[in-house]
């Protein structure tokens, strides 16, 4: 069983940057795909970013410019640092990791676990 801790959200300036942390405990996190989602209010959640091993990341159009996700493995985290916040970043932003995925980017429902989301608020 993993479990998975977001943190690092808060309130920001438009233009801003902000770095959200995808802590997990438990299985053997190196191996799984992590990526991070958000939900807007009354939205849907949409994908951001998916990254596997070292450096197989994909992201969405909306963002892939203007952040980057990456891993600590030793420390069993997964970063996503996003630039230049926009008013329309505002969202609760959830991490999820896969064992494994019928396709990639991995669609929403290959993933096993799901933290329970960090809020962004970026006020122009």
């Amino acid at each position: 069983q993993v479990r998975l801790v977001e943190s690092g959200g808060g309130l920001v300036q438009a233009g801003d940057s902000v770095r959200l942390s995808c802590a997990a405990s438990g299985g053997t996190f190196s191996t799984y795909a992590v990526g991070w989602f958000r939900q807007h209010p009354g939205k849907e959640r949409e994908f951001v970013a998916v990254i596997w091993g070292a450096d197989g990341t994909y992201y969405a159009k909306s963002i892939w410019d203007r952040s980057a996700i990456s891993r600590d493995n030793a420390k069993n985290t997964v970063f996503l640092q996003m630039n230049d916040l926009r008013a329309e970043d505002t969202a609760v932003y959830y991490c999820a990791a896969a064992r494994t995925w019928s396709s990639w980017p991995p669609p929403p429902a290959n993933y096993e676990y799901w933290g329970q989301g960090t809020q962004v608020t970026v006020s122009s």
